[in-house]
Protein backbone atom coordinates (compact mmCIF):
# COMPACT_ATOMS: atom_id res chain seq x y z
CA UNK A 1 0.00 0.00 0.00
CA UNK A 2 1.51 3.65 -1.04
CA UNK A 3 1.72 6.19 1.46
CA UNK A 4 -0.40 9.62 0.12
CA UNK A 5 1.69 12.48 1.20
CA UNK A 6 0.66 16.11 2.33
CA UNK A 7 3.27 18.41 0.73
CA UNK A 8 3.31 22.11 2.07
CA UNK A 9 5.07 24.94 1.50
CA UNK A 10 6.03 23.48 -1.56
CA UNK A 11 8.57 25.70 -3.88
CA UNK A 12 8.84 24.58 -7.97
CA UNK A 13 12.18 23.57 -6.80
CA UNK A 14 10.93 20.93 -4.04
CA UNK A 15 8.65 19.54 -6.75
CA UNK A 16 11.49 19.00 -9.44
CA UNK A 17 13.43 17.34 -6.72
CA UNK A 18 11.05 15.58 -4.50
CA UNK A 19 9.26 14.12 -8.11
CA UNK A 20 12.30 13.29 -9.40
CA UNK A 21 13.90 11.41 -6.40
CA UNK A 22 9.72 9.59 -6.23
CA UNK A 23 10.49 7.79 -8.67
CA UNK A 24 12.35 4.87 -6.59
CA UNK A 25 9.35 5.18 -4.21
CA UNK A 26 6.12 5.95 -6.01
CA UNK A 27 4.47 7.63 -3.81
CA UNK A 28 1.01 9.78 -4.39
CA UNK A 29 2.59 12.97 -3.59
CA UNK A 30 -0.42 16.00 -3.28
CA UNK A 31 1.96 19.55 -3.01
CA UNK A 32 0.58 22.61 -1.51
CA UNK A 33 2.56 25.87 -1.81
CA UNK A 34 1.23 27.16 1.48
CA UNK A 35 2.47 26.91 5.10
CA UNK A 36 0.66 24.17 7.01
CA UNK A 37 -2.01 26.21 9.78
CA UNK A 38 -4.92 24.77 12.42
CA UNK A 39 -7.11 26.21 9.47
CA UNK A 40 -5.57 24.47 6.26
CA UNK A 41 -4.67 21.00 7.89
CA UNK A 42 -8.24 19.54 6.84
CA UNK A 43 -6.01 19.23 3.54
CA UNK A 44 -4.03 16.38 4.87
CA UNK A 45 -7.17 14.31 4.72
CA UNK A 46 -6.23 11.07 3.06
CA UNK A 47 -2.85 11.27 3.68
CA UNK A 48 -0.85 9.46 5.95
CA UNK A 49 2.09 11.34 6.08
CA UNK A 50 2.83 15.04 6.00
CA UNK A 51 5.77 16.61 4.46
CA UNK A 52 6.59 20.22 6.49
CA UNK A 53 9.84 22.34 6.35
CA UNK A 54 11.46 24.84 8.89
CA UNK A 55 8.33 27.73 8.13
CA UNK A 56 6.00 25.34 8.88
CA UNK A 57 4.75 26.05 12.28
CA UNK A 58 3.37 22.79 14.14
CA UNK A 59 1.52 23.60 16.48
CA UNK A 60 -0.92 21.58 19.28
CA UNK A 61 -3.52 22.68 17.50
CA UNK A 62 -2.24 21.98 13.99
CA UNK A 63 -1.19 18.37 15.55
CA UNK A 64 -5.14 17.56 16.67
CA UNK A 65 -6.75 18.51 13.15
CA UNK A 66 -3.35 15.90 11.64
CA UNK A 67 -4.59 13.46 13.71
CA UNK A 68 -8.06 13.59 13.21
CA UNK A 69 -7.47 13.55 9.48
CA UNK A 70 -5.75 10.42 10.47
CA UNK A 71 -2.08 11.65 9.78
CA UNK A 72 0.07 9.75 11.18
CA UNK A 73 3.95 10.95 10.68
CA UNK A 74 4.98 14.35 10.16
CA UNK A 75 8.15 14.16 7.82
CA UNK A 76 10.40 16.66 7.99
CA UNK A 77 12.30 17.86 5.31
CA UNK A 78 15.11 19.86 7.37
CA UNK A 79 17.11 19.32 10.50
CA UNK A 80 15.33 21.44 12.83
CA UNK A 81 12.17 20.59 14.47
CA UNK A 82 11.61 23.73 17.04
CA UNK A 83 8.67 24.41 15.30
CA UNK A 84 7.28 21.24 15.95
CA UNK A 85 5.24 20.85 19.70
CA UNK A 86 6.76 17.47 20.12
CA UNK A 87 4.80 17.64 23.41
CA UNK A 88 1.30 17.81 21.98
CA UNK A 89 2.84 15.48 19.16
CA UNK A 90 3.47 12.68 21.47
CA UNK A 91 1.27 9.48 21.70
CA UNK A 92 -0.61 10.71 18.66
CA UNK A 93 1.66 11.62 15.61
CA UNK A 94 5.41 10.32 14.61
CA UNK A 95 7.83 13.26 13.68
CA UNK A 96 11.02 12.44 11.57
CA UNK A 97 13.40 14.55 10.00
CA UNK A 98 16.68 14.99 8.13
CA UNK A 99 19.63 14.80 10.53
CA UNK A 100 22.35 15.38 8.10
CA UNK A 101 21.96 16.88 4.24
CA UNK A 102 24.87 18.32 3.42
CA UNK A 103 27.15 19.79 5.86
CA UNK A 104 29.12 20.87 3.07
CA UNK A 105 26.45 23.13 1.66
CA UNK A 106 26.26 25.30 4.99
CA UNK A 107 29.69 25.51 6.27
CA UNK A 108 30.71 26.87 2.91
CA UNK A 109 27.63 29.55 2.95
CA UNK A 110 28.75 30.38 6.45
CA UNK A 111 32.61 30.98 4.95
CA UNK A 112 31.16 32.94 2.15
CA UNK A 113 29.87 35.38 4.53
CA UNK A 114 32.54 35.66 6.32
CA UNK A 115 34.99 36.51 3.06
CA UNK A 116 32.17 38.91 1.22
CA UNK A 117 32.32 40.64 5.14
CA UNK A 118 36.14 40.72 5.67
CA UNK A 119 36.89 42.11 1.81
CA UNK A 120 33.43 43.89 1.46
CA UNK A 121 32.72 41.51 -2.06
CA UNK A 122 28.58 43.16 -1.71
CA UNK A 123 29.89 46.79 -1.31
CA UNK A 124 32.26 46.59 -4.18
CA UNK A 125 29.77 44.79 -6.50
CA UNK A 126 27.82 47.73 -6.29
CA UNK A 127 30.18 50.57 -6.68
CA UNK A 128 32.22 49.41 -9.59
CA UNK A 129 28.91 48.41 -11.41
CA UNK A 130 28.46 52.59 -10.50
CA UNK A 131 32.00 52.72 -12.53
CA UNK A 132 33.25 53.72 -8.76
CA UNK A 133 36.68 51.96 -9.05
CA UNK A 134 37.67 53.53 -5.89
CA UNK A 135 39.09 51.16 -2.44
CA UNK A 136 38.32 53.99 0.25
CA UNK A 137 36.18 51.88 2.83
CA UNK A 138 37.16 48.63 1.51
CA UNK A 139 40.01 47.48 3.74
CA UNK A 140 39.87 44.12 5.08
CA UNK A 141 42.21 41.57 7.17
CA UNK A 142 44.23 38.63 6.73
CA UNK A 143 41.81 35.50 7.92
CA UNK A 144 45.15 33.86 8.82
CA UNK A 145 46.14 33.17 11.78
CA UNK A 146 43.32 35.17 13.10
CA UNK A 147 40.98 33.86 15.85
CA UNK A 148 37.60 32.06 14.94
CA UNK A 149 34.95 30.52 17.22
CA UNK A 150 33.18 27.61 16.13
CA UNK A 151 30.09 26.97 18.38
CA UNK A 152 28.38 23.82 17.86
CA UNK A 153 30.91 20.70 16.41
CA UNK A 154 28.33 18.71 15.01
CA UNK A 155 28.59 18.02 10.90
CA UNK A 156 28.68 21.40 10.30
CA UNK A 157 30.35 22.48 12.38
CA UNK A 158 33.31 20.26 12.00
CA UNK A 159 33.13 21.08 8.64
CA UNK A 160 33.72 24.67 9.13
CA UNK A 161 36.52 23.71 11.52
CA UNK A 162 38.09 21.88 8.75
CA UNK A 163 37.44 24.84 6.40
CA UNK A 164 38.81 27.72 8.54
CA UNK A 165 41.99 25.59 9.45
CA UNK A 166 42.88 25.70 6.18
CA UNK A 167 43.00 28.96 6.00
CA UNK A 168 45.68 29.17 8.92
CA UNK A 169 42.95 30.36 11.39
CA UNK A 170 43.35 29.59 15.15
CA UNK A 171 40.37 27.76 15.53
CA UNK A 172 38.58 27.71 19.27
CA UNK A 173 35.44 25.48 19.65
CA UNK A 174 32.38 24.83 22.10
CA UNK A 175 30.29 21.91 22.54
CA UNK A 176 28.77 20.34 25.36
CA UNK A 177 30.02 16.83 24.15
CA UNK A 178 33.51 17.83 23.30
CA UNK A 179 35.22 15.58 20.23
CA UNK A 180 38.96 14.91 21.32
CA UNK A 181 39.41 12.57 18.90
CA UNK A 182 38.55 15.40 15.88
CA UNK A 183 40.57 18.08 18.11
CA UNK A 184 43.69 16.19 17.91
CA UNK A 185 43.05 15.45 14.04
CA UNK A 186 42.34 19.31 12.87
CA UNK A 187 43.96 21.27 15.83
CA UNK A 188 40.94 22.67 17.42
CA UNK A 189 40.83 23.68 21.08
CA UNK A 190 37.60 23.11 23.03
CA UNK A 191 37.27 25.82 25.48
CA UNK A 192 34.40 27.34 27.46
CA UNK A 193 31.97 29.94 26.07
CA UNK A 194 33.25 32.94 28.01
CA UNK A 195 37.29 32.21 26.21
CA UNK A 196 35.97 32.06 23.03
CA UNK A 197 33.66 35.39 23.01
CA UNK A 198 37.17 36.69 24.58
CA UNK A 199 39.54 35.48 22.04
CA UNK A 200 37.88 34.82 18.23
CA UNK A 201 38.00 37.40 15.75
CA UNK A 202 35.08 35.78 14.18
CA UNK A 203 32.20 33.93 15.91
CA UNK A 204 30.33 31.33 14.24
CA UNK A 205 27.03 29.42 15.25
CA UNK A 206 26.37 26.25 14.18
CA UNK A 207 24.42 24.75 17.06
CA UNK A 208 20.69 23.64 17.22
CA UNK A 209 17.98 26.29 19.06
CA UNK A 210 17.64 24.56 22.39
CA UNK A 211 16.56 25.94 25.99
CA UNK A 212 20.33 26.50 26.70
CA UNK A 213 21.19 28.22 23.77
CA UNK A 214 17.51 30.45 22.83
CA UNK A 215 19.56 34.04 22.82
CA UNK A 216 22.89 32.94 23.86
CA UNK A 217 24.39 35.97 21.63
CA UNK A 218 22.49 38.55 23.84
CA UNK A 219 24.07 41.86 25.70
CA UNK A 220 26.16 40.35 28.27
CA UNK A 221 27.92 38.01 26.12
CA UNK A 222 28.08 40.76 23.14
CA UNK A 223 30.17 42.73 26.26
CA UNK A 224 32.39 40.10 26.75
CA UNK A 225 33.36 40.06 22.89
CA UNK A 226 36.57 42.02 21.22
CA UNK A 227 35.68 45.39 19.68
CA UNK A 228 34.43 45.00 16.37
CA UNK A 229 34.12 40.90 15.97
CA UNK A 230 32.73 39.12 13.26
CA UNK A 231 29.39 36.89 13.82
CA UNK A 232 28.19 34.96 11.73
CA UNK A 233 24.85 33.09 12.01
CA UNK A 234 23.82 29.94 9.85
CA UNK A 235 21.99 27.88 12.40
CA UNK A 236 18.80 29.31 14.35
CA UNK A 237 17.35 33.36 14.16
CA UNK A 238 17.13 32.09 17.84
CA UNK A 239 20.32 32.23 19.04
CA UNK A 240 20.93 36.01 18.93
CA UNK A 241 18.74 38.46 20.41
CA UNK A 242 18.35 41.05 17.55
CA UNK A 243 18.04 44.09 19.63
CA UNK A 244 20.97 43.66 20.95
CA UNK A 245 22.74 42.44 17.85
CA UNK A 246 21.64 45.91 16.87
CA UNK A 247 22.54 48.17 19.77
CA UNK A 248 26.03 46.26 19.24
CA UNK A 249 26.47 47.23 15.62
CA UNK A 250 25.22 51.01 16.17
CA UNK A 251 28.13 51.44 19.31
CA UNK A 252 30.38 49.45 16.70
CA UNK A 253 31.22 46.61 18.87
CA UNK A 254 30.40 44.27 16.72
CA UNK A 255 32.90 44.92 13.32
CA UNK A 256 30.03 43.18 11.39
CA UNK A 257 27.38 40.13 10.91
CA UNK A 258 26.38 37.80 8.26
CA UNK A 259 22.97 36.07 8.99
CA UNK A 260 21.43 33.12 6.94
CA UNK A 261 18.36 33.17 9.85
CA UNK A 262 16.46 35.31 11.72
CA UNK A 263 14.30 34.86 14.83
CA UNK A 264 11.12 36.30 12.78
CA UNK A 265 12.18 34.98 9.62
CA UNK A 266 8.92 32.95 9.39
CA UNK A 267 6.95 35.48 7.84
CA UNK A 268 9.47 36.51 5.36
CA UNK A 269 11.83 34.07 4.13
CA UNK A 270 11.72 31.95 1.20
CA UNK A 271 8.84 34.71 -0.42
CA UNK A 272 9.60 37.36 -2.48
CA UNK A 273 7.85 40.59 -0.85
CA UNK A 274 9.13 43.01 -3.00
CA UNK A 275 5.80 44.27 -3.98
CA UNK A 276 4.92 45.19 -0.06
CA UNK A 277 6.28 47.42 2.17
CA UNK A 278 8.21 45.69 5.11
CA UNK A 279 6.64 46.07 8.25
CA UNK A 280 8.92 44.45 10.40
CA UNK A 281 11.22 47.10 11.89
CA UNK A 282 13.89 45.29 13.36
CA UNK A 283 14.43 43.55 10.06
CA UNK A 284 14.39 46.72 8.42
CA UNK A 285 17.20 47.85 10.82
CA UNK A 286 19.56 45.18 9.94
CA UNK A 287 19.06 45.72 6.27
CA UNK A 288 20.14 49.47 6.69
CA UNK A 289 23.82 48.10 7.67
CA UNK A 290 25.89 47.91 5.40
CA UNK A 291 28.85 45.94 7.41
CA UNK A 292 25.34 43.62 7.61
CA UNK A 293 24.59 40.89 5.03
CA UNK A 294 21.54 38.78 5.38
CA UNK A 295 20.56 36.15 2.70
CA UNK A 296 17.41 34.58 3.17
CA UNK A 297 18.03 30.71 4.77
CA UNK A 298 19.75 30.08 1.98
CA UNK A 299 22.87 28.24 3.46
CA UNK A 300 21.72 24.48 2.78
CA UNK A 301 20.58 25.64 -0.65
CA UNK A 302 22.16 23.33 -3.22
CA UNK A 303 21.48 20.78 -5.85
CA UNK A 304 23.82 17.79 -3.51
CA UNK A 305 21.48 19.26 -0.48
CA UNK A 306 18.21 19.12 -2.11
CA UNK A 307 18.92 16.38 -3.41
CA UNK A 308 20.01 14.31 0.03
CA UNK A 309 17.02 15.97 1.63
CA UNK A 310 14.26 14.02 -0.80
CA UNK A 311 15.97 11.19 -0.79
CA UNK A 312 16.29 11.06 3.11
CA UNK A 313 12.92 12.23 3.51
CA UNK A 314 11.41 9.45 1.14
CA UNK A 315 13.77 7.16 2.75
CA UNK A 316 11.83 8.13 6.36
CA UNK A 317 8.84 7.55 5.00
CA UNK A 318 9.00 4.15 3.44
CA UNK A 319 10.90 2.99 6.78
CA UNK A 320 7.94 4.11 9.28
CA UNK A 321 5.67 2.82 6.59
CA UNK A 322 7.17 -0.73 6.88
CA UNK A 323 7.78 -0.71 10.72
CA UNK A 324 11.16 -0.19 10.28
CA UNK A 325 12.63 1.55 13.76
CA UNK A 326 15.52 3.71 12.12
CA UNK A 327 13.81 6.62 10.45
CA UNK A 328 15.34 9.14 11.69
CA UNK A 329 12.55 9.96 14.80
CA UNK A 330 12.53 12.59 16.77
CA UNK A 331 11.00 11.59 20.28
CA UNK A 332 9.58 14.15 22.53
CA UNK A 333 11.60 14.19 26.53
CA UNK A 334 9.83 15.20 29.76
CA UNK A 335 11.66 17.74 31.08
Amino acid sequence: MSSTIAFFDAKPYDRDIFSEVNRDFDFDIKYFRFNITADNAVLAEGADVVCAFVNDIITGDVITRLHECGVKLIALRCAGYNNVDLKAAHGKIKVARVPAYSPNAVAEHTTALMLTLNRKIHRAYWRTRDSNFSLGGLMGFDMYQKCAGVIGTGKIGKTLVKILSGFGMNVLVYDPFPDDEFARETGCVYVDLNRLFMEADIISLNCPLTKETEYMINKSSLEKMKDGVMIINTGRGKLIRTSDLIDALKSGKIGSAGLDVYEEEAEYFFEDLSNRVLTDDILARLLSFNNVIITSHQGFFTKEALHNIAQTTMTNIKSFREGDTEFNEICYKCP
